[in-house]
């Protein structure tokens, strides 16, 4: 494997020195052979949170406290990809969660292009010209890597745009794809239906009780996609619909879980709220973001279901995921 660490990136602008990916360690998930037809680019969401003093605000990727919580972190989303395709997930620099509290939107953006940034499109990069070989791809991220993947679809492919021919889709859950996003990029499209592909699938889940409270996900003009019945309209889904869900054991607020209730037919019914751009479930009360994490009612309102945006759908989307393989590749032939 060649070394990253003089590349030439077409996207300017950087900050610091870019993680060299050519050393499998640098990566937390290779797939073991490469015998599906399609990969799937994950990036892990926001899984290191101390707000102890000293602790760091972008956390490098020898922390063993950040590679331990992206190990548990897989049973909650790239898991499932993993299962459909072959599976790449580069270890980034993140922002701890603390170092994120009281930032604007905007405030929030402008962090995110620091190392975090740098370290992504150096995964991309090195993904591309050396794993690839030209397969069709999903991107797919959860919350913070949703961020960090909304903000290379902004810049990065917009400087490799001829990758996107090969794009079965995008999974932007936990984080607002806005329709100016869109009107910026109209390279970028948001998914009509169950089976469109090259598009971006994206969705915030909350219950009715956050209807006019902050969550920092939520961005003004958002909009969402109902994973339960694939419509943009707010055609209610009743739980029925739902296939399964995989709805994690939470041994204590803020520990990431290793256990899974799973249900079928799933708990979680879904309402686009097309005003607030996000998903309703009234089915899920119990799995709303709680505290004692400091902090988390005040980022994330207290009616949210965050962490349940892939588990609270899982054989949907699992589904979905399929639908989408099989339409891209029906239509390459």
């Amino acid at each position: 494997m060649m070394s990253n660490e003089n590349q030439q990136y077409r996207v300017k602008n950087l900050v610091g020195v870019p993680t060299d990916y050519s050393k499998e360690d640098n990566w937390a998930h290779l797939p073991d052979s490469k015998d599906k037809p399609v990969d799937t680019f994950f990036v892990y969401p926001t899984v290191y949170n101390d707000p102890t003093p000293g602790a760091p605000t972008i956390v490098p990727i020898e922390n063993e406290q950040l590679r331990a919580a992206v190990a548990n972190n897989y049973f909650q989303a790239p898991l499932l990809f993993e299962d459909l395709t072959n599976l790449y997930e580069p270890y980034y620099r993140q922002s701890n969660l603390f170092a994120l509290f009281g930032k604007s939107p905007e405030e929030l953006m402008a962090f995110q292009l620091r190392e975090q940034r740098t370290d992504l499109y150096a995964a991309l990069d090195y993904y591309f010209e050396h794993f690839n070989q030209g397969r069709p791809f999903i991107l797919a991220g959860h919350s913070q890597g949703s961020l960090m993947l909304k903000i290379a679809l902004q810049d990065y492919f917009r400087e490799h745009v001829d990758y996107l021919e090969r794009l079965v889709a995008a999974y932007i859950l936990g984080f607002s794809i806005t329709t100016d996003d869109l009107a910026n990029n109209p390279a970028l499209k948001f998914a009509e239906g169950a089976d469109d592909t090259g598009v971006i699938v994206s969705w915030n889940t909350e219950g009715p009780g956050n209807k006019n409270e902050k969550n920092g996900v939520v961005l003004p003009n958002s909009i969402a996609i109902n994973p339960l019945n694939w419509r943009r309209d707010d055609t209610y889904a009743p739980a029925s619909e739902n296939l399964g869900d995989r709805l994690p054991v939470m041994p204590e607020v803020g520990v990431i879980a290793t256990e899974f209730h799973e249900h079928h037919p799933g708990l979680a019914d879904a309402q686009l709220d097309l005003e607030r751009g996000v998903v309703i479930s009234t089915t899920m009360a119990e799995h709303y973001v709680k505290p004692p994490v400091p902090g988390m009612r005040n980022i994330f309102g207290p009616a949210s279901l965050h962490v349940s945006d892939y588990p609270a759908f899982w054989d949907n989307i699992r589904q979905n995921v399929k639908d989408r393989i099989n339409a891209f590749l029906k239509k390459r032939g």
